[in-house]
């Protein structure tokens, strides 16, 4: 399959959105008021019935899941450690570096690493998908405020923290859907249709409100340090899930998923955890703008080398 069959689709949203928005046809509220239909509805539907109908008996590997994670680790690691390294004479070194850490190894999954898979492989590898982004924000953004709180004047509540991991409709949906399969419980047919339609404008939204939202997060003057963690994010973590995956005789269209989600550029979502931290705000918004720009060509590398 030609690499510019998969990957231009989801530019072209992506590049509509952007477009769209920069010349004022849609507002930042209508933006939002689209990012709430797509990450509280229509996402969590596709999700939900993915899940539901995937083949479980080949979704939970623990290989893996270790060739996922053991890497997204070593990358946050690294982040933290540089970061530590570069900036240790500043306040709150804890936090600063717990929020770069994060910005070195938290993936946009669901905006581009599920649209692209879904592009370059096909839906029948969504419950392996799944089954790997479920503990993704859990773990990294708990590891991130554990360390950042432990040395940080910021004022969190673990309570609110654990609810919003717990009740987020990505995961509530994924929960959902993973129950009624393993309990094999019937839905009417009327019922799976409607949640297909309202499933099916799901990746084309998430690409458009992606590109949308480039527009109100800017490269600021800490540029050098957000295309360092673009470069961690986009080439040494995909580039470690690869090898640990080879090392483990991983299948061909498994270890294709695990190196696209590890590719994936860092996601929105980290943004909002380094405002909670009170830590590195504008080097992870400037992250975000970086490795979702460089994303179109590391990601038709990986395209060409696992395809």
């Amino acid at each position: 399959m030609a690499i510019i069959s998969i990957v231009f689709p989801l530019i072209f949203m992506a590049v509509l959105g952007y477009i769209l928005t920069i010349r004022s046809v849609f507002s930042k509220e209508q933006i939002s008021g689209i990012s709430l239909f797509t990450f509280y509805l229509s996402i969590p539907a596709f999700l939900f019935i993915n899940m539901y109908q995937a083949d479980l008996t080949k979704s939970f590997d623990i290989k893996a899941l270790a060739s996922f994670y053991l890497p997204v680790l070593v990358a946050y690691s690294i982040g933290f450690l540089l970061f530590y390294y570069v900036r240790r004479g500043q306040t709150q070194p804890m936090a600063n570096s717990a929020a770069y850490g994060l910005g070195c190894s938290y993936s946009n999954t669901i905006l581009v690493g599920l649209p692209i898979i879904v592009g370059a492989i096909g839906q029948e590898m969504m419950g392996n998908v799944f089954i790997i982004i479920t503990f993704h924000s859990a773990l990294l953004f708990s590891l991130t405020f554990t360390l950042g709180l432990s040395g940080s004047k910021a004022n969190f509540k673990a309570g609110p923290f654990v609810k919003s991991i717990v009740f987020n409709p990505i995961v509530m949906s994924i929960s959902l859907g993973l129950i009624l399969n393993l309990l094999q419980i019937p839905l009417a047919d009327n019922l799976v249709n409607g949640i297909h339609l309202l499933s099916q404008p799901a990746l084309a939204c998430a690409l458009f409100v992606l590109g949308a939202n480039l527009c109100f997060y800017k490269v600021a003057k800490d540029w050098k340090l957000a295309l360092m963690a673009s470069l961690i994010k986009l080439i040494l973590l995909p580039t470690f899930v690869y090898v640990l995956g080879l090392m483990f005789n991983l299948e061909a269209d498994m270890l294709a998923v695990l190196v696209l989600l590890s590719a994936s550029p860092l996601g929105i979502n980290a943004y909002l955890v380094a405002m909670q931290v009170q830590a590195q705000q504008t080097v992870i918004a400037s992250t975000v703008v970086i490795s979702t720009v460089l994303c179109v060509f590391t990601m038709s590398f990986w395209l060409s080398v696992l395809l």
